[in-house]
């Protein structure tokens, strides 16, 4: 299959908010399980609640280096999830990036160990992510806060191996 299979069709799902509470806890749950883990999306959870992107993978060192450059718009729906073949330092600059963004650096586990919050549009100061990270999910700038994304949150996706994930798909 050509790079359209592997990319998603960008901004689709809107995000969901969501708890788990009373009698339809476990449809819930279900319908989570039943959509959790496909490549065009993530889902993040923790004590402040869930919620769910739509993606762009960037998953190979072209993707990675052009990443959301050069974008007017992103729907608050939406991301971008760098993906690196093994755990690493890495940093990251808005160079040639439009709009405001959050950083949200995950380990091997896909446990968010940092987030870099509203990163400034055009500005080419290295943001280090620390060592050890697996993958970085950019979303609009100020929405980790807004929704109370923060280190220790957990996200699943298949780019985190079952054996080892905190939240195994």
């Amino acid at each position: 299959m050509g790079k359209r299979s592997k990319v998603s069709r960008l901004f689709l799902a809107p995000v969901l908010a969501f708890g788990l509470s009373g009698g339809g806890a476990f449809a819930t749950e279900q319908s989570a399980t039943q959509s959790a883990c496909r490549l065009d999306q993530v889902e993040l959870r923790g004590d402040w609640g869930q919620a769910r992107f739509s993606i762009e993978l960037a998953d190979d060192e072209a993707e990675r280096a052009t990443g959301l450059m050069n974008r007017e718009y992103m729907p608050k729906s939406a991301g971008m999830l760098f993906v690196y073949p093994e755990a690493k330092r890495v940093s990251f600059w808005m160079k040639n990036t439009l709009i405001p963004l959050d950083m949200i650096f995950i380990d091997s586990a896909g446990v968010v160990q940092k987030i870099h919050s509203n990163a400034t549009p055009h500005d080419t100061t290295p943001i280090l992510g620390g060592d050890g990270i697996k993958a970085v999910l950019e979303i609009n700038g100020g929405l980790s806060r807004l929704m109370g994304i923060k280190p220790g949150s957990h996200i699943r996706h298949p780019a985190f191996a079952n054996t080892s994930a905190a939240w195994p798909c």
